[in-house]
C-alpha cells in the first residue's frame, strides 16, 4: 500500500486536531480549511473508495458528519448552514485517496460555492431518466 496520509493520522504516526475518536472513526480539522470549523470525518480502516468501504462503516461516517455539524451550530462558532462533500475519484477531484467526508460549515457571503457544468440547466425527458435509472438499479443488484 502507498504510504497514506489519514491512516498515519488514524493511527496517531502524524499530528491532527482531533474532534471525535472512537474504534471505526475519526473526525479532525482539515488544514487548508473553507471555513474555520472544516472538518474531515474518516474510517480509521484504508479505504481509497466508496466502493471499498463497508457500508456500515461508511453509514457511521455519515452519523459522526451529522454530530459534527450539529456541534458546529452549537459551537458559537460562525455556522448558517453545513456542507457535506465526499469526492471519490479523481475525477470528482479526490486529492487523499482514502474515503473522507467533508464537513463545511457555511455562512452567507464565505465565498464557496459549487461550479456546476454547462448542460446542468438542461432538464433530459423522463425515458432518458428511466432509461439511467434501469442502468443504475441493475448495477445495484
Amino acid at each position: 500500500m502507498v504510504e497514506c496520509v489519514f491512516c498515519n493520522i488514524a493511527r496517531n504516526a502524524e499530528p491532527a486536531s482531533v474532534v471525535y475518536s472512537n474504534e471505526k472513526i475519526l473526525a479532525f480539522l482539515d488544514i487548508q480549511p473553507v471555513n474555520a470549523g472544516h472538518v474531515l470525518v474518516i474510517p480509521k480502516v484504508h479505504a481509497a473508495r466508496l466502493s471499498e468501504l463497508d457500508e456500515e462503516i461508511g453509514g457511521d461516517v455519515f452519523r459522526v458528519a451529522m454530530r459534527v455539524a450539529t456541534a458546529l451550530r452549537r459551537s458559537g462558532m460562525r455556522c448558517e448552514g453545513t456542507n457535506f462533500v465526499l469526492a471519490d475519484g479523481e475525477a470528482a477531484s479526490q486529492e487523499v485517496f482514502h474515503v473522507h467526508l467533508h464537513v463545511i460549515p457555511r455562512f452567507n457571503g464565505d465565498g464557496f460555492g459549487f461550479k456546476f457544468g454547462s448542460r446542468y440547466g438542461i432538464r433530459p425527458k423522463r425515458e432518458e431518466l428511466d432509461k439511467t435509472a434501469l442502468k443504475i438499479k441493475a448495477a445495484m443488484g
